[in-house]
């Protein structure tokens, strides 16, 4: 994939994420997703996508995307987040993404941090 090809998925993700588009997210995700948070906190695909739905992790908007090619199938996404996790308030995150895709370019780890 391209840088350009790589943001626009990057894009969708975080659309889906903002609009709650469970099923797209899943289309998006491989099955043994693996999600880290800032935490340490993993969690499987099941266990994102459910807190998404429920409201655990709440994503209003997103801007700024810069994309940072590592390998074939690895890059370093960053973006401004404005999101509501955990029960805590609104507030803008600079998330850093260090993601990893299948052979078939879904999302298959990404481990957050911010930047």
């Amino acid at each position: 994939m391209n840088v350009t090809q790589i943001k626009e998925l990057y894009d969708k993700m975080f659309g889906y994420m903002v609009a709650k588009n469970i099923p797209a997210l899943s289309e998006l995700h491989s099955d043994d997703f693996e999600l880290v948070h800032m935490t340490g906190t993993h969690q499987n695909k099941q266990e994102y996508l459910r807190a998404i739905q429920d409201g655990t992790l709440n994503y209003y908007a997103y801007s700024d995307i810069e994309i940072l090619p590592q390998t074939e199938y690895t890059f370093i996404g960053r973006c401004k987040v404005l999101a509501a996790v955990y029960g805590g308030g609104k507030h803008t995150w600079r998330l850093q993404f260090d993601v990893e895709l299948s052979k078939d370019n879904k999302f298959k780890k990404i481990v957050a941090s911010t930047y």
